[in-house]
């Protein structure tokens, strides 16, 4: 895989915001980051999902917005309290991560009664593989991360966190109120999805080539679909210095 960035690497800054509207009966969840632009309408009966439609704006391969039909199938679930819950009803690896990200987040927010949550994520470019992350909730910091490879090296009570496998989602939920568990969650997703700033994934002509390495990660790493994944060229975008860009068009 190439490893040379498309974006100028070392002292930029990963970006990513979560919005979630409710209004009534329905949620509205809108990310975008470096990388992305997905959005994902929620009805539900205050108890299930009526409809749910995924919205692809921005997006790295030429499947992606097919994984939208996915979320349209989860209709009858039931609203949940947690947004982790959602892997046990449906295979986060069948659908466009970030979609399945909003979907469990707007189910949670519905499930809370919540009106308006927007989460601000900042990851700066790793320097010697540690990176300081941030996360903002409604303007208010509320994580701020020391991450060293893999691992939270500080602040406790993350302190040695890992925050690759099942053993993280069990720690959070055990340890936090569901609110922070969320703010980890969110975080933790940032830290991962930043690494591509330092990969030119645009030299990459579809996800079939990365497949060997990344699996099959999502829906458009599935056999089948990945050798039609065409590379979106151009479509990245550089946040470092206009974060009041997220989300704005």
């Amino acid at each position: 895989m190439p490893r040379s960035p498309a974006v100028p690497y070392g002292d930029g800054i990963y970006r990513r915001r979560i919005r979630l509207v409710a209004r009534g009966d329905s949620v509205r969840a809108d990310l975008e980051d470096d990388f992305h632009r997905f959005g994902v309408a929620l009805r539900h009966d205050g108890e299930r999902i009526v409809g749910a439609r995924g919205e692809s704006f921005r997006f790295p391969w030429a499947t992606c917005p097919g994984a939208s039909a996915r979320i349209e199938e989860l209709a009858g679930l039931p609203l949940l309290a947690r947004a982790a819950d959602l892997a046990a009803h449906t295979d986060v690896r069948l659908h466009c991560t970030h979609l399945y990200d909003l979907l469990a987040l707007a189910l949670a927010h519905a499930a809370a009664g919540r009106v308006r949550r927007q989460y601000d994520v900042a990851v700066p470019d790793r320097v010697e593989r540690r990176t300081a992350p941030t996360l903002h909730r409604d303007g208010e910091l509320l994580l701020a991360w020391r991450v060293e490879g893999h691992r939270v090296a500080d602040p406790p009570p993350f302190s040695g966190l890992v925050l690759r496998g099942r053993s993280f989602l069990e720690w959070i939920y055990a340890s936090l109120d569901a609110d922070m568990a969320e703010a980890a969650l969110v975080l933790r997703r940032a830290c991962y999805i930043a690494l591509g700033r330092g990969t030119d994934l645009d030299a990459v002509p579809s996800a079939d080539r990365i497949t060997p390495i990344a699996g099959a990660s999502c829906h458009s790493m599935q056999p089948g679909i990945a050798e039609h994944a065409h590379r979106i060229r151009n479509a990245t975008r550089d946040f470092t210095a206009r974060p009041e860009a997220l989300l704005r068009e």
